[in-house]
């Protein structure tokens, strides 16, 4: 099958967890056999979506990535101001200010629908994610009609979700994909769609050699815990930072806090957290295999590979009970402490500090529900699958249609 992913960034330097399902997804059904391309911008920042990368086609690991120059980097002050206007407010912005949010959100990509419009036919399978990029929209609207088209939302319950300038690409596709039951309700929910669909998951590595050490200065042989991903207000890392600060002064100690990925917004500087900035796979599997356990602050999760990667490697975990997903997640697999509000926050830190039985509880309950889950090989069988409904989709299309 001749597959064709459409994401935003693409490649190892683009963090974030739907590019980073992307990458695994196009390079896992090369290896199967199938002939993957995709098409991409040059940017490896979605802060500005400056082009850091060359235009043009290249083969990266058996996939062919098309990479398209951007129409210009994102004015940041402007996104500001045009977000303010559209996410606001009781009621919907008008239209015209909805898709000028989305021009501003990009990354707008030279050609991006024409070179759609062109090589649509070449395909025999279309996958686009995520839902809230303008690549998305541009090629949802593209090549609907034109190839069998799986949508990978990637979609939690968040302001722009609620936006009707969405609500037409929810009903193009063939089929929808979805990585949890609680992404699949909130679309359900929120478009009332009734497209064929299914949860496949995401994919992760269970067997991983040694991680390489990895040393964080001033840290020494402190205990900690550790958050993985971006800091970022969306993400919950300032937060985060202010009740494990507020918790600190309550609980003096040696606990220490490690925040590992890229920074959005600046962090005020507190003597029991470290940051790491962006760090390798092998580096971020050590800080992980090292802490006490793995803390998940975000309320918006589609799916969070950081939570199953931590559990791979028996970890214990601390989540955010306000991200359906999450919660969801623990509940399923008994491998994580939620909490709702800063007492629950202070409280499961003294229970995972204090009892290290627990701690390996959690983490083998977690492993577990990743090796019934969520190894590669059945979540490919199930991405598959997805795609082979889409194919009959497009074949069999629906009287409304």
């Amino acid at each position: 099958m001749r597959i064709l992913y459409v994401v935003p960034r693409y490649g190892p330097l683009a963090t974030g967890g739907a590019e980073g399902a992307c990458r695994s997804f196009a390079t896992r059904m090369a290896a199967r056999g199938h002939q993957v391309e995709v098409v991409t911008s040059c940017a490896t920042s979605y802060l500005d979506w400056t082009d850091t990368l060359t235009p043009g086609s290249a083969i990266e690991d058996d996939v062919l990535v098309h990479r398209l120059a951007s129409a210009g980097a994102r004015d940041v002050r402007r996104f500001s101001e045009v977000s303010l206007r559209t996410l606001t407010g009781r009621h919907p912005a008008p239209s015209h200010v909805q898709h000028a949010w989305l021009a501003e959100q990009g990354p707008r990509l030279d050609g991006l629908s024409d070179w759609l419009g062109e090589h649509a036919g070449d395909f025999d399978a279309g996958v686009v994610l995520p839902y809230l990029y303008l690549p998305a929209f541009c090629a949802v609207t593209a090549l609907a009609g034109r190839v069998p088209l799986v949508f990978h939302p990637c979609a939690h319950d968040e302001p722009p979700l609620r936006l009707p300038v969405y609500e037409r690409i929810f009903r193009l596709p063939d089929v929808l994909g979805f990585f949890t039951e609680e992404e699949a309700a909130v679309v359900r929910r929120r478009f009332s769609v009734d497209r064929p669909s299914a949860v496949t998951g995401i994919g992760v590595e269970v067997d991983l050699p040694p991680a390489t050490e990895f040393t964080v200065d001033g840290l020494d042989d402190r205990p900690y815990l550790v958050c993985v991903g971006r800091i970022d207000p969306g993400k919950g890392t300032p937060e985060l930072i202010e009740w494990f600060g507020r918790y600190k002064n309550a609980h003096p100690g040696s606990l220490a806090l490690v925040l590992v990925g890229d920074r959005a917004n600046e962090v005020e500087e507190h003597p029991d957290v470290f940051l790491t900035g962006v760090v390798g796979e092998s580096a971020r599997q050590a800080l992980v295999e090292g802490s006490i356990a793995l803390v998940h602050p975000s309320r918006y999760e589609s799916f969070s590979l950081v939570l199953m990667e931590a559990w791979a490697s028996s970890k214990a975990a601390i989540v955010n009970a306000a991200s359906p997903v999450l919660a969801g997640h623990a509940r399923r697999s008994g491998g994580a402490l939620p909490y709702r509000d800063e007492v629950e926050f202070g409280v499961v830190v003294d229970m995972l500090t204090a009892q290290p039985a627990l701690r390996q509880r959690l983490g083998e309950a977690g492993r577990q529900y990743v090796l019934d889950h969520f190894q590669w090989d059945a979540v490919l069988e199930r991405h598959e699958s997805l795609l082979g409904q889409a194919v009959s989709c497009f074949r069999s299309p629906p009287p409304q249609r």
